[in-house]
């Protein structure tokens, strides 16, 4: 693992900690990039996905052992290794057009 991602994922972590984090904020960067606010929370091992109205925010982990995102008590859940669809099944989720 390269040190500076560990140093900024917190070094004291441990290595399926930083990569939950790292997955995590992949997804971020993606949800982002499509206009919706998210941030890491409780030692990067949450993900914080704001709605766009004064509803609850979504909270997003790294479950299944590491293969998915899952959110809603983990009745939803996508593929970690597609981060740019989970943000978009996520923005439909949090606009309410999916359920």
């Amino acid at each position: 693992m390269n040190s500076m991602v560990l140093k900024m994922m917190g070094g004291d972590m441990n290595p399926q900690m930083v990569d939950e984090g790292i997955k995590l904020l992949r997804l971020s960067n993606h949800l982002i990039e499509l206009g919706v606010r998210a941030e890491l929370r409780d030692n990067n091992t949450a993900l914080m996905v704001h709605r766009p109205d004064n509803g609850l925010p979504v909270w997003v982990f790294v479950g299944y052992g590491g293969a998915y995102y899952s959110w809603q008590s983990a009745e939803k859940r996508h593929p970690v290794d597609d981060a740019a669809g989970a943000a978009k099944v996520l923005f439909d989720y949090i606009k309410g057009r999916a359920f």
